[in-house]
């Protein structure tokens, strides 16, 4: 025989609103993913599209720094404020600064080395990549 009262709340997480927050905690970690996936998808679609290497390396570093944000805005929404969230924080931090400074390092590489690239775009006196030194 059993002896004292049941709970109403016995076997439930959580009771009343807070399953409405987590179907918008849902929604919006649906939203920033599915975001930050089309900003993949377009990102990798300017790469094979587009014909010069400058607008290819635009696309690409415009549309991996978006997405990326987007999908660790929606997995940090997802796991709540916790350590997690700073460590992914903290990788979006890094990849704002080494994406930007390795698309101009690449962009370098192109202007200073392709001799073809006066149809493209006006050069400064001196920097026409040859060696006259």
């Amino acid at each position: 025989m059993r002896t004292g009262r049941r709970t109403a709340s016995v076997g439930r997480k959580r009771g009343g609103d807070g399953s409405m927050a987590e179907w918008i905690r849902f929604a919006l970690t649906a939203a920033c993913l599915i975001a930050g996936v089309f900003c993949f998808a377009s990102a990798v679609t300017g790469v094979f599209r587009f014909g010069f290497i400058m607008n290819r390396m635009h696309a690409s570093g415009i549309g991996d720094t978006l997405g990326l944000f987007l999908v660790i805005a929606g997995l940090v929404i997802s796991s709540g404020i916790s350590f997690d969230s700073l460590k992914l924080a903290l990788l979006v931090f890094f990849m704002w600064f080494t994406s930007p400074v390795s698309a101009h390092f690449l962009g370098q590489i192109e202007y200073y080395s392709n001799r073809n690239l006066y149809r493209f775009v006006e050069r400064k006196e001196g920097t026409d990549g040859s060696d006259d030194d």
